[in-house]
């Protein structure tokens, strides 16, 4: 019966999978860099993922911190997990979340998860500039994700959010779902997952004008853990539905200043910088069961962030996981400008291992 489900999978899911692939890019108008509204929706709250440099992963290892940005990892192994995320960004902003999973019998595995960002106080002040008293800023994001294994190598899962934004009398409301599925090898060393990210709209414009397009993203990821080394890499791909990520920089000159004619680009440079724009590569070294270290290098975050005189470490991050008693406890630090690195901490563990098991 395994065997005819598997097959079944592979037969329907990859071309369903491809169709809806098709059908999003054709009607997605989906933009990035300050083209839509709610972006921190694409914020990271996992010190795991921060250090791998990107914002999921496709490790399947019952980590409850890696489900709300792939809720096709969500399953029983999750049950009665809570996670709690806390991010000290530049200046005084911060951010973080709280998760939390319950199993169903016949129904699936459930994550919910309450996403915030703080940007902390702001002078109000009227035209004049003269000063008036103060302001807070800051948005939320409530996620319920459901996941379901269909076989021993298939899952599917989803999340639905509900937005809250709110600056200084402006507020604006809206809802989003994620889609995901993936697939993972028998002895669990591979996973690979594909997500359609942040499908929906904003029901309540802040100034009550046109509605502003959400995040929108198809994202593909995978991870391998090696046989002999005790060593997992990750690639991820985002931004499937739009090829053309490069950012032009009206400082640069395109132009020759002696003859005046346009400096023709390398069609080769352009098509590779463009490709690795999509790639984040991560790896993560386990030492035993108790401690790993992890690396990443996001290419799109460096060549956008870098200052051409001094790029230094700019894309490249790093962080640490040590299993403590019954606590996991994730550190990691990702370089986005020269001015600093965000520091990221996650603690996880599961409430069952509280209390006694009655026999």
């Amino acid at each position: 019966m395994c065997n005819f489900n598997k097959a079944v999978s592979v037969k329907n899911i990859l071309p369903v999978s491809l169709i809806l692939f098709i059908l999003i890019s054709s009607v997605s108008h989906a933009q990035i860099g300050g083209g839509n509204t709610f972006a921190f929706l694409n914020n990271t709250s996992s010190a795991r993922i921060a250090a791998m440099g990107g914002d999921f992963l496709t490790i399947s290892d019952n980590d409850i911190t890696l489900a709300p940005s792939n809720p096709s990892l969500i399953n029983p192994g999750m049950h009665n997990q809570l996670g709690v995320a806390y991010v000290d960004f530049y200046s005084d902003v911060n951010y973080g979340n709280a998760t939390y999973s319950r199993t169903y019998d016949k129904v699936g595995s459930f994550v919910a998860s309450l996403n915030y960002i703080n940007y902390g106080k702001f002078q109000h002040a009227d035209e004049a500039g003269n000063r008036n008293g103060e302001f807070n800023a800051g948005e939320s994001a409530f996620s319920l994700g459901w996941g379901r294994e269909l076989d021993s190598s298939f899952s599917i899962g989803a999340n639905m959010k509900f937005i809250y934004s709110s600056f200084e009398s402006y507020s604006s409301f809206g809802l989003a779902v994620d889609i995901a599925g993936s697939y993972r090898s028998d002895d669990r060393s591979f996973t690979a997952s594909f997500i359609a990210k942040n499908i929906g709209r904003q029901l309540k414009t802040y100034n009550g004008g046109n509605n502003e397009p959400l995040p929108f993203e198809l994202q593909l990821g995978l991870s391998k853990r090696l046989k002999h080394l005790p060593f997992r890499y990750s690639v991820l791909i985002n931004h499937l539905e739009k090829w053309d990520l490069r950012y032009e920089d009206p400082s640069i000159q395109d132009t020759d200043p002696i003859t005046g004619e346009t400096i023709a680009e390398n069609e080769v440079e352009v098509f590779v910088d463009n490709m690795m724009r999509h790639v984040v590569f991560g790896g993560e070294l386990l030492i035993g069961k108790n401690l790993s270290l992890r690396g990443g290098y996001n290419y799109r975050r460096r060549q956008e962030l870098k200052v051409v005189s001094k790029t230094a470490m700019v894309g490249f991050s790093w962080g640490i996981g040590i299993r403590i008693s019954k606590f996991h406890l994730n550190y990691s630090r990702s370089t986005y400008h020269l001015s600093g690195s965000p520091n990221y901490i996650t603690l996880s563990t599961n409430l069952s291992d509280f209390f006694v098991k009655n026999n």
